[in-house]
């Protein structure tokens, strides 16, 4: 058998299909013109809030738990709400490929983990030697869990010409929905710390003020869809957001 030879089709593995995950879900409010700076048309500003998740996620068909973190700031496509992820960090260099080629999003290969201790939750996600997002927190109240809610992301699927300085076509752009029910939601008092880095640079958004900080057990679903393409004028300046290259450039002196 040439492993490397024509091979017959897969079951397709359903992307909406259940998972149970862990998270712990940091939300706070920022200036608004640091929002409206790392927005790519035709995403527009809402309210100035970044979401900031840490995950633990049961995947189906997977040994073990995917470890993941985002950060995204909180936006609207027309008329609706969701959120622009600007790091996306997973443990396995499966789901960086697969999120990256099918629904276009910034994944970086990197540690992120949450866990519930007693009356406490700890978090963290980090890479290139550096831990950028980190949480410590006290489990306040037991609140009563959410029934299933959807909220929406927002991606652009592109490549780079091989030829260099441009994309090879326009992106497209994606609409990801990921549905959410609760099993357990804990309010949690606890603090955020972002640290400064080279490639990845959330720490340039600053913290106002903490909206508020949950943990919970669900379970989540995920499908996506491509609502159209957008000209590549309106998201090539903001391809560094997705290349450490590009983003260790632009490094201050």
């Amino acid at each position: 058998m040439i492993r490397y030879a024509a091979m017959e089709a897969e079951p397709v593995v359903d992307p909406g299909a259940p998972m149970v995950a862990k998270n712990l879900v940091a939300r706070f409010e920022t200036d608004p013109d640091v929002i409206a700076s790392v927005l790519p048309r035709p995403l527009e500003p809402d309210e100035p809030q970044v979401r900031v998740t840490f995950a633990q996620v049961d995947m189906p068909g997977a040994d073990e738990p995917l470890g993941a973190g985002t950060f995204a700031v909180r936006c609207r496509h027309g008329d609706l709400v969701g959120f622009y992820d600007l790091l996306m960090i997973m443990n396995r260099e499966a789901a960086v490929v697969g999120g990256r080629e099918t629904f276009g999003e910034p994944k970086k290969l990197g540690d992120a983990f949450v866990a519930r201790e007693g009356s406490t939750a700890h978090a963290s996600m980090g890479r290139m030697g550096v831990t950028l997002a980190e949480v410590h927190a006290d489990i306040v109240e037991v609140l009563d869990p959410q029934p299933y809610n959807e909220r929406l992301a927002f991606y652009f699927k592109f490549l780079l010409d091989p030829a260099g300085g441009r994309f090879d076509g326009d992106p497209e752009l994606v609409h990801v929905t990921r549905g959410q029910e609760d099993l357990v939601r804990l309010r949690l008092d606890g603090e955020l710390v972002l640290r400064e880095s080279r490639f990845d640079p959330i720490s340039e958004v600053p913290v106002r003020r903490m909206l508020d900080m949950v943990y919970t057990e669900s379970h989540q679903t995920q499908r996506g869809a491509i609502v159209g393409h957008v000209p590549a004028e309106w998201v090539w300046p903001f391809r560094h957001q997705r290349y450490d290259g590009m983003i260790a450039r632009l490094q201050p002196a």
